[in-house]
């Protein structure tokens, strides 16, 4: 892990497992998201800070890029084929994009009743209700409700064909790079995988950072990850001309 200059850093927070945060982060800035613990699951939603009808696509994520998962120097593409944000660096070799989240009624069958009521602050959460707590934050519904990354967490296909959660994918001191193309509003929730087949209900601290980055250079790696990444960054940098 490439380390911060303290200068650099515009804000830090820690945000509990199985809760939820948002921040927009401008261009010229890189949030860095940290597993502190090991096991950690961040679902994350993707907006145009100034545009929330511009928001993240998973499908043009991978089809652009011929990609399944998330990587370093991958890039995440708005539904204008523009990029809101790229990977410069993580310490992780895959990032699930297509798993989405946890509902209600997931943590109900699995887990059984535990209320706010009950247990005050230590009450089970889903990712979907939490995500979407966060959306009204900025004057969203659930209508605005879209795909999801999940950071930290991998996925594999077993031998009849099933896809199943990797264990073990993400140690303590993991982290992500992701530098802002486009002034971005990010939607965050540290709860459980969908997949993650664990009969305890589990939730992880993740460590939030912000800080001051240089632009993407002629030759950044996330812009010469392919051809069409190229097209996508011209995108970004002219809708701000």
């Amino acid at each position: 892990m490439n380390s911060i200059p303290e200068d650099k850093i515009r804000y830090e927070t820690v945000v509990p497992g199985g809760w939820n945060f948002s921040r927009m982060v401008r261009r010229g800035c890189t949030i860095r998201l940290t597993d502190l613990e090991g096991g950690a699951n961040v679902s994350a939603l993707f907006y145009n800070a100034d545009n929330y009808s511009e928001r993240y696509n998973m499908g043009d994520t991978m089809k652009i890029q011929h990609i399944s998962s998330l990587f370093k120097y991958a890039c995440i593409y708005s539904d204008m084929g523009r990029v809101l944000m790229s990977i410069t660096d993580t310490s992780n070799d895959w990032h699930d994009v297509i798993c989405g989240v946890t509902y209600r009624e997931d943590m109900l069958e699995r887990f059984g009743t535990r209320s706010y009521q009950d247990v005050h602050n230590d009450f089970y959460r889903n990712g979907f209700d939490s995500l979407t707590v966060e959306l009204a934050k900025h004057g969203m519904t659930k209508r605005d409700f879209t795909n999801v990354v999940n950071f930290f967490s991998k996925t594999d296909i077993d031998a009849d064909g099933n896809m199943i959660f990797v264990a073990d994918a993400s140690l303590a001191g993991s982290y992500v790079d992701l530098r802002a193309e486009m002034d971005t509003l990010i939607v965050l929730d540290t709860g459980m995988h969908p997949l993650n087949p664990s009969n305890e209900y589990i939730a992880k601290p993740v460590k939030i950072t912000l800080f001051e980055s240089e632009p993407a250079a002629a030759d950044d790696p996330c812009r010469m990850l392919c051809p069409e990444n190229q097209r996508g960054f011209e995108n970004s940098e002219n809708y701000y001309l």
